[in-house]
């Protein structure tokens, strides 16, 4: 599952990342070699799980994590071309725990663009996010780079529109890592089919970046950091030369390479998961657990 890649090739193929963390904001430099449009950065920032007590009330220790984040993006030199949300603003999908985190993340100077968590969704599937957001997949153009921005945290329509006795119901039951009544996230029929009329157009040279909230990979079904119809999505982004794809939910920083394409994730502005130590083969494929000593670390996405 893991690859070598030779630096200077890989930077000659197209558009390499680097990406520095130092948390809980991580900063991304595109990197073109010689003959490219030019290097550029953005900043990534994700699940701040804004958490609604009462009143104005709110959990201020995730208040603080997404606070220090915006503050160090706008600290940031150079400055970023964009800003990149991950997902799960909310902890559970509350308009107020929405808004509250839209109020600080207005802070930010730079255009910023977002992607939905399942926190964010599962209460009322998405509808008060894309009211004050807008859609939850889409692409643009960047630089000589094509973004994908994915709503990954679908499941089965059954299960979603069942007969629960609230949204706030369903939400509690994606809401925790663990539990067996919460149902494998997926990207879905639809947007797939998007995807690939997204990309047709596309050139096999154009260095292709995927903005996703769960992994397009399968990594520890345990947990949730699943996506379910993940090599389906792979399939659309194979005949690229070089594809990345960036995403939060696991609060911990992986890596991962699959063909052409490369994965890595980002902490949480919330709190931090611990790498699963133990756990049965048949349901994971989590990679070899690496070491990155120190508070600033550099890999190559």
């Amino acid at each position: 599952m893991n690859k070598q890649i030779n630096r200077r090739d890989f930077l000659k193929r197209g558009g390499a990342l680097l990406a520095a963390s130092s948390l809980p904001l991580s900063l991304v430099e595109v990197a073109f070699g010689k003959d490219g449009p030019g290097n550029f950065t953005f900043a990534y920032i994700s699940d701040s799980h804004i958490t609604h007590i009462k009143g104005k009330e709110f959990v201020r220790n995730w208040d603080r994590g997404l606070i220090r984040a915006v503050a160090e993006s706008n600290l940031l030199e150079p400055k970023p071309d964009f800003i990149f949300y991950g997902g799960d603003i909310a902890q559970l999908g509350k308009p107020e725990e929405i808004d509250h985190g839209l109020e600080l993340l207005s802070g930010l100077s730079g255009k910023t663009h977002y992607v939905m968590g399942e926190h964010d969704y599962y209460v009322d599937l998405g509808d008060y996010w894309r009211k004050q957001l807008g859609p939850d997949y889409y692409s643009f153009d960047h630089k000589g780079v094509h973004f994908v921005v994915l709503n990954s945290i679908l499941t089965w329509e059954d299960w979603m529109h069942g007969k629960w006795s609230s949204g706030m119901d369903r939400m509690l039951q994606m809401a925790r890592l663990d539990n067996p009544r919460g149902q494998p996230f997926m990207v879905g029929d639809k947007q797939r089919a998007w995807l690939k009329k997204d990309l047709a157009g596309i050139s096999k040279d154009t260095p292709v970046v995927v903005f996703s909230h769960s992994p397009l990979q399968k990594i520890y079904k345990g947990r949730n950091f699943w996506t379910e119809d993940a090599e389906q999505v792979q399939a659309l982004l194979k005949p690229f030369n070089k594809v990345t794809v960036l995403y939060g939910h696991v609060h911990q920083i992986q890596y991962n390479q699959i063909g052409n394409i490369s994965f890595t994730s980002a902490m949480a502005t919330a709190w931090p998961w611990p790498y699963p130590s133990t756990y049965k083969q048949a349901e994971s494929y989590l990679p070899k657990l690496t070491l990155i000593a120190g508070r600033r670390s550099i890999w190559k996405l």
